[in-house]
C-alpha cells in the first residue's frame, strides 16, 4: 500500500471519531456561552465563588497559562523569521493560530474576571505608568493586534486576495519583530504581578526572579505546544508532519528547559524553599509534581538525541512541559498564594470549558479551511 493510500485510509477510520469529537466541543462552547450570558448579566458574586479573600481565581489562572503558552507565536516568530531556521517553516503559521487562539481565550478570561467588563478599554485612557499590569495590558493589546495581522496574510493567501497578501508579505517581518519584542515585554511583566504581593506566596514558587522564570517557561512552553500540535496534525489530520524537525524543536525547547532549570533551583534555595518542603503536604506535593513531571522528565527527552528522535518519547515530553507549565501557573497564581478558601463555581468551570471548546472548533476550522499548515 502507497503512503497516499495509507494516508487515505487513516483519515477514513479517524472521521466518525474526530466528528463525535467535534458534535462534544459544540454542546460545549454553547454551554459556555450562555454561562457567559449568566456572569455577565448577574455578576460576579452571584455567578462565581470570587470574593476580597480571593478576587483573582480559576480565570487569572487560565488567563496567565493561555497566554504562557502563547509563547509558541513569538517564540517560532524568532526562529523562523528572524534567525532563519527555513526548515521549521511549515509549523510556523500553526504556531500563530495558536497563539492567537491563546490571546483571544486570555482577552476572554480578563473580560469575565473584571467587575465592571465593559471598562476593559479604559488603561487605553486612563494610564498608570507606575503599574505592571498597565504595561501587561498594553503589550497584550498591542500583541493581539501583531497577531491578527499574521493571521490576516494567512486568511489574504487563502482567499485568494492577491494585493493584501503581497502588502502584508511586504510588511510580515517587521510585525514579526514588533510581536518579539512586545512578548518579552508582557510575558515577563505578568511574573512581576506576582513579585509584588509576594508575602502571600508559598515559598516554594516566592522569588523576585518570577518575571525571569515566566518567560523561560512561556518560550520552553510555546515550543512544546507546537511539537503538541505537529503531532496532532499528523495523527488526527493525517498530514505528514516530519519528525526531525519535531525533534529540533525539542532540542531548542530542552537548552531553554535547562537555562530555566537551574535558575529555579537557584532562586528556590536562596529563598528558602528547601526549608518550606514537607510544611504543607498538598503544596510540596503539587511542587513535586511541577518539577519532576514538567521539567526533570522532559529535559532528560530533550537533551538525549536518542531519545528525542522517538516519536512517542518526545510526543511524552512536550506533553509533560505543557501541562508543566500549566500547573506552575497554577501554583504561582492559586495554589501557592495564601487567602481565604476558593473553590470555582459551575459557571467558572461552565465558562472555561467553553472557552476553550471554541478555541478548539477555531482551531480545526482554520486547520481545514485555510493554508496553516505547510508540511
Amino acid at each position: 500500500m502507497t503512503v497516499q493510500a495509507k494516508t487515505a485510509a487513516r483519515t477514513v477510520a479517524l472521521a466518525r471519531p474526530v466528528s463525535w469529537v467535534r458534535g462534544v466541543l459544540w454542546i460545549t462552547a454553547l454551554v459556555g456561552a450562555a454561562a457567559i450570558l449568566m456572569r455577565l448579566g448577574l455578576g460576579l458574586g452571584r455567578t462565581t465563588n470570587l470574593s476580597d479573600g480571593r478576587a483573582w481565581g480559576l480565570w487569572i489562572g487560565f488567563d496567565l497559562t493561555a497566554i504562557a503558552l502563547a509563547g509558541a507565536g513569538f517564540t517560532m516568530g524568532a526562529v523562523v523569521k528572524v534567525f532563519h531556521r527555513r526548515r521549521f517553516a511549515p509549523l510556523f503559521r500553526v504556531a500563530i493560530l495558536a497563539a492567537l487562539i491563546g490571546y483571544l481565550s486570555a482577552a476572554t478570561f480578563v473580560f469575565l474576571d473584571l467587575g465592571l467588563p465593559w471598562r476593559i478599554w479604559h488603561p487605553i485612557l486612563y494610564q498608570n505608568l507606575h503599574s505592571p499590569l498597565f504595561e501587561v495590558s498594553v503589550c497584550v493589546m498591542l500583541y493581539t493586534t501583531v497577531l491578527f495581522l499574521e493571521f490576516a496574510e494567512i486568511v489574504a493567501e487563502g482567499r485568494g486576495w492577491h494585493r493584501v497578501h503581497r502588502w502584508l508579505s511586504r510588511v510580515i517581518i517587521g510585525v514579526v519583530i514588533a510581536g518579539i519584542v512586545l512578548s518579552t515585554m508582557h510575558q515577563s511583566s505578568l511574573g512581576t504581578t506576582y513579585v509584588l504581593p509576594d508575602w502571600r506566596l508559598s515559598p516554594l514558587w516566592k522569588t523576585s526572579w518570577l518575571p525571569l522564570l515566566f518567560f523561560l517557561t512561556a518560550v520552553a512552553g510555546g515550543l512544546s505546544l507546537v511539537i503538541v500540535l505537529g503531532n496532532l496534525i499528523a495523527g488526527v489530520y493525517g498530514r505528514h508532519v516530519d519528525q526531525g524537525m519535531l525533534a529540533g524543536l525539542g532540542e531548542y525547547a530542552g537548552w531553554v528547559l535547562l537555562v530555566y532549570a537551574v535558575l529555579r533551583l537557584w532562586t528556590f534555595v536562596g529563598t528558602g524553599g528547601v526549608r518550606a518542603l514537607g510544611e504543607n503536604g498538598v503544596l510540596t506535593f503539587l511542587f513535586l509534581l511541577e518539577i519532576g513531571g514538567g521539567v526533570v522528565f522532559p529535559l532528560v527527552v530533550y537533551l538525549r538525541e536518542d531519545l528525542r528522535r522517538r516519536p512517542s518519547a518526545l510526543r511524552w515530553a512536550a506533553l509533560a512541559v505543557v501541562l508543566g507549565v500549566v500547573l506552575y501557573r497554577f501554583n504561582v497564581t492559586w495554589f501557592g498564594l495564601a487567602g481565604w478558601p476558593y473553590a470555582p463555581s459551575w459557571n467558572e468551570w461552565a465558562c472555561t470549558f467553553g472557552i476553550m471548546a471554541g478555541g478548539a472548533l477555531f482551531f480545526d476550522f482554520a486547520l481545514r479551511y485555510l493554508p496553516i499548515y505547510e508540511g
